[in-house]
């Protein structure tokens, strides 16, 4: 499809930096840059929250306007302004979504050391002897009890916990703490004991 001539009258406003140009050109393809958002990201299986599409909406803006527009100058009119600029568009939201996943991979990484740092400042509250850990075995249900055997028995890391286990690495703190909590509390109300009958004293003669 070829360049409009309302597109073309566009573009020459923004180019020239008439007043109000900028606004009309958002309201004209701010759809089409949402709408190539979210096919990105589900071509490329990368669920993005509303703030995220809002910082990717809002750097595609940006790299419209930088260096005195210079998306829009190397538009040569071979095709519509609309098809250029979803082609510009996918390219700058491919690159934001590697930035979003690579963020959320350390941010990740992070909370599983965090909860691992915590985890092991905790590590005397009732889980140091193998027989408390065996003890507790028996009472977890199975995939805590894997977590646990792998951490305490084999001394694992969250990490490779995680790779075999295939469970995320941020829900093993709270498997480990909720295995803590558990021995706590078996600790605190041991099974009663059980005392031999006292001696009965016979009257004396």
């Amino acid at each position: 499809m070829a360049l409009t001539t309302a597109d073309r009258a566009l573009l020459h406003r923004c180019l020239h930096q008439d007043p109000g140009a900028w606004n009309d050109f958002v309201d004209r393809f701010l759809g089409l840059i949402y709408h190539v958002i979210h096919h990105t990201s589900f071509l490329r299986s990368t669920p993005l929250r509303p703030e995220d599409v809002e910082d990717v909406a809002a750097e595609v803006l940006l790299q419209f306007v930088a260096k005195d527009y210079a998306v829009l100058r190397q538009f040569r009119g071979q095709s519509s302004l609309a098809t250029y600029l979803t082609v510009i568009t996918r390219r700058i939201c491919v690159h934001e979504l590697a930035r979003i996943v690579a963020l959320r991979e350390q941010q990740l990484r992070s909370d599983g050391h965090a909860a691992e740092i915590e985890e092991r400042s905790h590590a005397k509250a009732g889980l140091e002897s193998l027989e408390d850990v065996e003890r507790l075995l028996r009472k977890l249900p199975a995939r805590e009890r894997q977590v646990v055997r792998l951490r305490y028995l084999e001394g694992r890391s969250y990490e490779e916990i995680s790779t075999e286990l295939h469970i995320p690495i941020n829900n093993i703190g709270p498997i480990l703490s909720r295995a803590r909590k558990r021995l706590r509390k078996d600790t605190k109300n041991p099974p009663p004991i059980a005392h031999a009958p006292k001696a009965v004293q016979t009257p004396s003669r």
